[in-house]
């Protein structure tokens, strides 16, 4: 769980998920420094959410190693991860038009019944759009679900 307690290695994740990436790549991408990338690299790779590709030459001849995500954060529970999700989500959004983010917000009254049931409903959606696998022609896109109790007070009686 530690190896995920960071936005930036959750958005190393994401920029490898459909096609592997070299630390340097990463770094420019994200802005960092080579070698702080290298360290969330290794971290990651130690732990088994990336995985490196076969070698490669570069310019000039330098080898590279390309890094994919293996989708093993897919599966990991993230007890106390929301606030990660939360800052990676800002993040990932950041700079984004109107026009490029879709955005739903809306208040509900549920039972524990029915938030249950929108809850599996919400997850088994996901899970079936998963398990088809990245469209070979598709653009990359970003999905990010937020349920939580509201904080509005009743209204007097």
């Amino acid at each position: 769980m530690r190896a995920l307690s960071s936005p930036l290695r959750l958005r190393v994740l994401r920029l490898c998920a459909f096609e592997a990436r070299t630390n340097k790549e990463l770094a420019e991408l994200l802005g960092v420094n080579p070698g702080t990338m290298l360290h969330h690299v290794r971290t990651l790779v130690q732990t088994g959410y990336l995985a490196s590709d076969p070698e490669r030459t570069g310019a000039q001849g330098a080898r590279e190693v390309p890094y994919r995500a293996t989708g093993l954060s897919w599966r990991t529970s993230m007890p106390g991860g929301s606030t990660v999700l939360v800052e990676t989500f800002l993040q990932q959004i950041e700079g984004l038009t109107d026009e490029e983010l879709d955005t739903t917000w809306m208040g509900l009254k549920l039972d524990a019944a029915h938030k249950a049931e929108l809850e599996q409903r919400l997850y088994d959606l996901v899970q079936e759009f998963k398990q088809r696998g990245p469209d070979a022609d598709g653009d990359t896109y970003s999905l990010f679900i937020a349920l939580h109790p509201d904080r509005n007070p009743p209204a007097p009686r």
